[in-house]
């Protein structure tokens, strides 16, 4: 199961941590106009060359981690709170390019779907967000190649209590432990981490259900989670824990893929490539921008979390940590390059060694020969556009 099927985070908190919708029915709207916007310079104008709208099918519920996607909705949305899509002129910089953005959320919102599986069902759909070990299960039958990276590394973790575990620093303490280690069941960073000797796979738990309540009723777990979020819900939100956790990135361990890597059809990456010469370097501009000053999309977010009213739990104060641990752990990042949103192609191609016959045994078809240029192209990629 590829990173893509992320987590119904926190579904067993009290009630009085959910989020209430604020809008019902579709067209809900925000303050402020289209009429306020300037047009955008030419270079950065996308209505001669992109569709009409620009689609982005996300992989899971809104959340910081699409940031640099939500920054480039302008003012005026409107908010489709039965289709969980929210749609906006497409801006950058504060100017308007001269198409629309639609941001359609993943998860519950397309039935658990991967953002490949919906690209081939709908494929009004320009861009999906798809992690470097899904685009390798999708290979076979939903080919996507990935055109710009939404973030440089994983923000996937082991994390644990450091109160209950004072002498854990890493991935390999836990497995020197024997503790158990609680994930969910699928996820393609656990044989791996077994593969490379550092958990014995006597230790995996694959019951993981992404509620709290396993690990503060037994702190003497590992349990997975994302930097972005776990550290700052336990300490701040969990009732019942309220104290830190401690953690390691799985990408400082071999977890080398793309998360949910901005990605077309691969059958459509000729037709779109006038577009995306021109909409690949704003979305790298848009993700330095997003990392400099969050405010903009993490309020945007919270807004239509609150108006899906959904069961998904994500408070304004979990995007503003995740969006400063984005940068301060290098989860958002320029590449060796200098540039933002580019992919290291050896990365690429250790992913689908490591990567690719995990998911072979587990039934998944390969097509012979596939190559880190089948799963990403640096085509697009402005190398002089990076955060500084």
């Amino acid at each position: 199961m590829p990173l893509s099927v992320r987590r119904s985070l926190l579904a067993g908190l009290s009630t009085s941590f959910l989020l209430a919708a604020t809008g019902c029915g579709a067209g809900a709207t925000t303050a402020g106009s289209t009429a306020d916007l300037e047009p955008a310079p030419a270079a950065q104008r996308l209505d001669k060359v992109c569709p009409a709208t620009v689609v982005v099918q996300a992989d899971w519920e809104p959340e910081a981690e699409h940031g640099p996607i939500y920054n480039l909705v302008g003012p005026g949305y409107t908010v489709d709170t039965d289709k969980k899509r929210v749609t906006g002129p497409l801006v950058i910089g504060g100017k308007d390019t001269g198409v629309k953005i639609q941001v359609r959320a993943g998860g519950s919102a397309v039935g658990f779907q991967s953002p490949a599986s919906e690209m081939y069902i709908d494929q009004s759909i320009t861009l999906g967000m798809v992690t470097t070990d899904g685009a390798i299960q999708a290979a076979g039958k939903q080919p996507v190649t990935a055109v710009a990276a939404l973030m440089k590394k994983s923000p996937q973790v082991l994390m644990w209590d450091p109160k209950t575990h004072p002498d854990w620093k890493t991935v390999a303490d836990i497995g020197n432990s024997g503790a158990k280690v609680v994930y969910r069941d699928g996820e393609v960073f656990a044989p791996m981490l077994v593969a490379k000797g550092l958990i014995k796979k006597s230790q995996l738990d694959g019951s993981y259900d992404s509620s709290p309540s396993r690990f503060v009723a037994d702190p003497s777990i590992a349990q997975q989670g994302f930097a972005t979020a776990e550290p700052y819900i336990y300490e701040h939100e969990v009732a019942a824990w309220k104290k830190p956790v401690k953690f390691q990135l799985l990408s400082d361990v071999g977890y080398t893929v793309y998360p949910e890597a901005l990605s077309v059809r691969t059958g459509a990456l000729k037709k779109l490539s006038p577009c995306l010469k021109k909409l690949v370097p704003i979305i790298q501009q848009s993700a330095a921008d997003f990392a400099a000053a969050p405010d903009t999309a993490v309020t945007l977010i919270d807004d239509i979390v609150k108006q899906y009213g959904t069961s998904w739990v994500y408070s304004k104060g979990t995007g503003q940590y995740a969006a400063k641990e984005m940068v301060k752990l290098g989860i958002l990042g320029n590449e060796a390059d200098g540039s933002i949103a580019s992919f290291d192609k050896k990365r690429v191609t250790d992913s689908l060694k490591t990567f690719g016959p995990i998911l072979a045994k587990s039934g998944v078809k390969i097509p012979a020969g596939l190559s880190a240029d089948d799963l990403a192209t640096n085509a697009f990629i402005d190398t002089k556009i990076g955060m500084k």
